[in-house]
């Protein structure tokens, strides 16, 4: 059996390492919300459009009330759909390159920028 004094250092680098790898990671989340104001489809889409070009985010219309979000920062890539109505709004994930994605866990950093994204639409919305 072997002795205690040699397995504890081991199981606590192992934990430690479980950690730190852990930390790296979050449940993946959408984002979304509602407007500011009244606007039509098209002034919605162009709302979205002009939010995300200012965080970084290339947009694409995908046809009415879609838009598609994609971030490159560095090596990393994320990719959204928007789907919009006159009111209201949602950030869903569709791919993503080099961000530890296993279909329930993410790099942390991916739902800070789907926050920001979000603030920013709804910040948009609201401008004259």
């Amino acid at each position: 059996m072997p002795s205690t004094r040699r397995t504890l250092p081991i199981l606590a680098l192992l934990a430690a390492g479980g950690l730190a790898a852990c930390n790296r990671t979050a449940p993946i989340q959408d984002g979304g919300g509602s407007f500011i104001g009244q606007a039509t489809l098209n002034q919605r889409g162009d709302q979205i459009r002009r939010a995300g070009a200012e965080l970084g985010w290339a947009m694409e219309p995908r046809g009415p009330g879609l838009m598609r979000g994609t971030l490159n920062l560095r090596t990393h890539q994320a990719v959204v759909d928007i789907p919009y109505d006159t009111r209201r709004f949602s950030i869903r994930y569709v791919s993503s390159s080099n961000l530890d994605y296993d279909g329930r866990v993410i790099h942390r950093n991916y739902n800070s920028w789907v926050q920001n994204l979000q603030n920013g639409i709804i910040v948009e919305s609201g401008k004259p």
